[in-house]
C-alpha cells in the first residue's frame, strides 16, 4: 500500500503543471512560443513567463474599477475588436509594415508601470485637448490635409489599447479619431488591454 501511495504521489507530482518541463506556450496548437518585435530601436522578445509562481502586476489585481466596455463601444461605427492572438500578429507585421501602429492610449503615469513592447504612447488626452497635438497625430498616422481637408486615403491601421476592459482612455481616443473622419476599418481596438496581457504573463516593457 505505502508503494502505491508512493508512486500515486510521484506520479501527480511528475505531470504536475507546475512541474511539468513543457513550456508555456502562447499558441501550442500553431507552435507559437514567442515573437520578438521593435521597441524603441532594441529587439524585445514576447513570451509568456515561464515561472509558475509568477503573479499579475498589482496595479491590474483589483476589480472594482470603471464599467466593462461592451466588445463594440463604439457602434454604430465597426471598430473590430481584437484578442491577443490577434495583437501579436500586428506586433509582428508592423516589423515590415510602416502601415500599422500600434498605440498605448494611456497618460504617462499608467505606461510607467509597463506597457505592449512595440507600442507607442499617445495619449488620448493629446488627442481630446490639444488641437495641435492632434494635428501632429495625424500627420504621423498618415493623413494629410489640403484645403483645409483631411486626406485618409493612406491612412495608417491603428491598434489601440489602455488598461482593460473597464479602462476608457483608448476608447475616448478612438471617439475622438472618429470625429475627425479616420476611417473605422483602419482602428482596432484591444479591449482586453494591459490587464488581459498581464494576466497571460505576456513580456511589458518599462
Amino acid at each position: 500500500m505505502k508503494q502505491l501511495l508512493l508512486s500515486l504521489v510521484v506520479g501527480f507530482v511528475l505531470s504536475s503543471p507546475a512541474f511539468a518541463a513543457d513550456k508555456v506556450w502562447i499558441d501550442k496548437a500553431s507552435e507559437l512560443y514567442s515573437v520578438t518585435v521593435t521597441h524603441q530601436g532594441k529587439k524585445v522578445e514576447i513570451k509568456r513567463n515561464q515561472n509558475p509562481k509568477n503573479l499579475i502586476n498589482a496595479a491590474y489585481q483589483p476589480t472594482g474599477r470603471g464599467v466593462i466596455a461592451p466588445m463594440n463601444p463604439f457602434a454604430p461605427h465597426a471598430i473590430e475588436t481584437i484578442g491577443e492572438l490577434e495583437m501579436l500578429q500586428f506586433l509582428v507585421a508592423k516589423e515590415k509594415d510602416s502601415n500599422i501602429l500600434v498605440i498605448d492610449s494611456r497618460t504617462p503615469d499608467w505606461v510607467e508601470k509597463g506597457t505592449i513592447p512595440g507600442s507607442i504612447n499617445v495619449p488620448y488626452t493629446t488627442l481630446r485637448g490639444d488641437a495641435a497635438g492632434a494635428m501632429d497625430f495625424l500627420e504621423t498616422a498618415g493623413v494629410t490635409e489640403d484645403a483645409m481637408l483631411h486626406d485618409f486615403s493612406k491612412a495608417k491601421t491603428l491598434v489601440m489599447f489602455c488598461n482593460g476592459a473597464w479602462c476608457g482612455q483608448s476608447p475616448a481616443a478612438i471617439r475622438t479619431l472618429l470625429k475627425f473622419g479616420y476611417p473605422a476599418s483602419k482602428i482596432k481596438y484591444y479591449r482586453g488591454g494591459m490587464q488581459s496581457w498581464e494576466s497571460l504573463g505576456l513580456t511589458v516593457v518599462k
